[in-house]
């Protein structure tokens, strides 16, 4: 494994459940991943979006999805280009946060999405989570648009183009 892919992905099965539970917990990920729905093997059946778990040196340590904008009509991000992709993504592990790792994997992982074709990646924290904001900001992600409600809370809308990747 290369520096440059130093992270490990693999999808997320029922045995990750609990995990994942527990990373969101966590405080410092309760405070901006807002769900308590429990993850179901129905919704990993959801052919929308692929869930992963990232680890460094053999370390499960955080979570990442992305996902098809087109998938629902409603989405904010319908209006972006055939075959973009949204992502999500949070550290589970408080010992691994403020160390660079977010905009690392997050870098990771879009050259996979580029590489399969998706012509931009979106993202959309909350406007005052300035940590992801930051680590976005760091791994390419522009801001587009101003901060709208949706339903799935309030967006900070971001971007990077295949062309733009780190």
């Amino acid at each position: 494994m290369s520096e440059t892919d130093r992270y490990a992905f693999r999808k997320v099965t029922p045995a990750d459940f609990g995990l994942l539970t527990g990373w969101q917990s966590q405080p410092h990920v309760r405070k901006w991943w807002d769900t308590v729905e429990p993850y179901t093997e129905q919704k990993l059946k959801d052919p929308r979006v692929r869930r992963w778990i990232v680890s460094i040196a053999e370390r499960p340590f955080a979570y990442i999805q992305d996902y098809m904008v087109h998938g629902w009509e409603d989405h904010h991000f319908y209006e972006l280009p055939k075959g973009a992709r949204g992502i999500d993504q949070y550290i589970g592990e408080p010992d691994l946060t403020g160390n660079g790792h977010g905009p690392a994997f997050i870098s990771q992982h879009l050259r996979t999405l580029f590489e399969e074709g998706a012509p931009v990646v979106a993202t959309d924290p909350h406007p005052d989570n300035s940590r992801a904001i930051s680590a976005y900001r760091k791994a390419g992600f522009r801001e587009f648009g101003q901060p709208q409600e949706t339903p799935w809370g309030l967006i900070r809308p971001m971007m990077i183009g295949a062309k733009h990747s780190a």
